[in-house]
């Protein structure tokens, strides 16, 4: 009886010595929360509490936030004494110079014609960069070109109508044996080097209408379709037996110029002749058929236009005796 009532009071001791060793404040906190007398553990009702940013304050009391969690000096009290400063770029370091508007802006035309095209022929880069390059075909038509642009060795079709080029110089084809049409149409050109296109053994069209031409150069033998409309094209300017030699030339357009005769001797090979809108006043017996031969009939010639020329085609019946038709023109 006597342990029991020693161990009671040791137990009590030790109680008030922890209780004692406590911070007053946290002594004081568990004191208030120790059970008193009549009190009950009830369910507090909440009601319409319901925890959203309008009632926040309401239901969260943070006013005594530091009381509830005082830790004495447990952690050591941090001072921010300042921030660290914004680095800056000093202008003295900028490399860049600053750009000021110009008070008065003009617009002003890229040239195509400029040190790109007039700079040392890379084959395939310059030119592809003003003109269009598909495959082996280039179109530079309507960029105010003044002289032939160095093509990719490859160029099979040239396109570079309606520009200002004046003159085709012997270089400027120099070396392309892939080429096979050019078309000049509706440009300036008043002159050809006579060996302009004599080695472009490949060259099946040569489309030149609505130039200055006075004058044909010497014309590679494969060409097919030689177009030279609306020059200022003279007899004189045409070597005699310049489309002898072009056994496959079928397509001949040599109308609205200054001719004074048929030139001849033409090719057998030749179906369309246009020669209208020109001075022809006269014509050779042979230029067509040959008298010799009288039972011999060129069928492939069939289209031959002579209209508006001052020629009286009823004159000259043995010119075309070995034709399928009679040419288009005057006959009184």
């Amino acid at each position: 009886m006597r342990l029991l009532a020693f161990l009671s009071l040791l137990a009590l001791v030790l109680q008030e010595s922890g209780t004692a060793s406590l911070p007053r404040k946290e002594r004081k906190r568990r004191e208030e929360q120790m059970p008193r007398e009549g009190d009950s553990f009830e369910v507090l009702p909440l009601g319409n509490d319901v925890l959203n940013p309008d009632n926040y304050g309401e239901v969260i009391d943070l006013s005594n936030y530091e009381e509830l969690t005082d830790y004495g000096d447990q952690l050591p009290e941090v001072k921010v004494t300042s921030f660290a400063p914004a680095t800056r770029i000093s202008p003295a370091k900028s490399t860049t110079a600053p750009r000021t508007p110009s008070s008065n802006p003009t617009m002003t035309r890229p040239t195509t014609a400029g040190p790109l095209l007039s700079s040392q022929p890379n084959h395939g880069l310059p030119t592809c960069l003003v003109c269009v390059c598909l495959g082996s075909s280039v179109y530079c038509d309507d960029i105010d070109l003044e002289d032939i642009p160095p093509l990719p060795r490859r160029t099979a079709y040239l396109y570079a109508r309606f520009n200002r080029i004046s003159r085709i110089r012997a270089e400027d084809f120099e070396g392309l044996t892939k080429l096979k049409r050019i078309d000049l149409s509706s440009n300036l050109i008043s002159s050809i080097d006579n060996d302009a296109f004599r080695l472009l053994h490949a060259l099946q069209d040569l489309i030149l209408p609505e130039n200055q031409l006075e004058a044909l150069p010497v014309l590679p033998s494969g060409i097919e379709i030689l177009d030279v409309r609306q020059n200022r094209l003279r007899s004189s300017g045409i070597q005699p037996v310049a489309f002898r030699a072009m056994e496959k030339l079928q397509f001949l357009y040599l109308s609205d110029n200054l001719l004074d005769s048929i030139p001849g001797p033409l090719p057998l090979s030749l179906r369309s002749v246009h020669l209208q809108n020109n001075l022809i006043e006269t014509m050779q017996r042979d230029v067509f058929c040959d008298p010799e031969e009288h039972k011999y009939t060129r069928r492939q010639l069939e289209d031959i236009r002579l209209d508006g020329n001052p020629i009286n085609l009823s004159l000259f019946p043995s010119a075309y005796f070995c034709l399928p038709r009679l040419p288009i023109g005057r006959f009184i």
